[in-house]
């Protein structure tokens, strides 16, 4: 079941040994838990509630990356200033372990791995690199400070952008 909602309450079992949780969750979630029994064994993660940014903001993003590639200091494509965008200001993944790492071979080309790598160092022999997120995948805070340190790439390049009162309102519409 993947839902959101609310802890509403938290108490200790009678034996001291574990908790119980009670959580209010959303309407849609109803289907899915009628197929559950009681003595079920689940897989259960909690995790804070982070609003997805809009689709607003990832073509306003592009939109600027578009601008630096067509500057003539740049002359480079939308999709290669979207790489390096990532690869300065990105968010890189991060599950329950840590961050997400590859070693591979030092001859791999990695243009041909899919997703977005960061290199971290090589030995000589083997190379490791960092996987950063695609902006497709960022929340409201992630695309938000994305898009800043892009404002301030085109900024330098004399490319006109948004005023800030017009990135604040935005910034707003995101939820940030």
């Amino acid at each position: 079941m993947d839902t959101t909602g609310k802890l509403t309450g938290a108490s200790r079992t009678l034996n001291g040994q574990g908790i119980i949780l009670t959580f209010e969750v959303d309407s849609s979630a109803a289907g899915q838990v009628e197929n559950m029994r009681s003595d079920d064994l689940l897989r259960i993660r909690a995790v804070k509630y982070k609003q997805k940014r809009s689709l607003d903001a990832n073509a306003y993003a592009w939109v600027l990356m578009t601008k630096i590639a067509n500057h003539p200091d740049i002359s480079s494509s939308k999709e290669d200033v979207y790489e390096q965008m990532l690869q300065k200001y990105g968010t890189l993944y991060e599950d329950e372990d840590g961050y997400i790492t590859i070693t591979v071979k030092k001859s791999v080309d990695m243009s041909k791995v899919d997703g977005h790598w960061k290199f971290i160092k090589d030995n000589g022999k083997f190379a490791s690199y960092l996987m950063i997120k695609g902006s497709s995948e960022y929340d409201t805070a992630e695309m938000s400070h994305f898009i800043d340190r892009i404002v301030e790439e085109a900024k330098e390049l004399g490319i006109e952008t948004a005023t800030p009162d017009e990135l604040e309102r935005m910034k707003q519409e995101w939820g940030t």
